[in-house]
């Protein structure tokens, strides 16, 4: 019994790494990471005290601007209000989705953060295939996608 149980996970695989989410964006708009499907995207968590995180955000927008299989979202990880992150934005503007994280519930198919910032990649089927603890930059992340098409 065991064994076909452990056979029909195997046979499932796909469908349980579909990852999936909902968050509000700024905007109080919801967004869902299954919205993107079809798509590389690059979900990345990041604060706005965080320095590493504030010296990605020009570069991920870059990127989020450049591609059109590629979206970035932004997964703002701290308890500040709305209007605070789009004063902040101001400063650094970003041209890619900024959704709001709950931190003492974020996304279940993610977990939280170990360290900020945290960048994961999702391909087009909503599978986490590439997760990076620390700054990243678009160069990484276009090699990364342009060494597996």
């Amino acid at each position: 019994m065991r064994f076909a149980l452990f056979a029909l996970t195997l046979l499932a695989g796909p469908a349980l790494a579909e990852l999936d989410f909902e968050l509000p964006a700024l905007d109080g708009e919801p967004q869902r990471l299954s919205d993107y499907r079809g798509q590389w995207v690059v979900v990345n968590f990041w604060a706005t005290w965080c320095k590493p995180c504030r010296k990605e955000i020009p570069d991920l927008s870059e990127l989020h601007d450049s591609r059109d299989d590629v979206t970035v979202l932004g997964l703002a990880f701290e308890d500040t209000e709305p209007a605070d992150f789009e004063a902040f934005l101001e400063s650094y503007p970003a041209s890619y989705p900024i959704l709001l994280v709950d931190v003492y519930d974020p996304p279940a198919d993610l977990g939280p953060p170990r360290v900020l910032p945290t960048t994961h990649l999702i391909d087009g089927s909503g599978a986490l295939v590439e997760t990076w603890l620390g700054p990243v930059t678009s160069e990484m992340i276009t090699e990364w996608i342009d060494e597996r098409e």
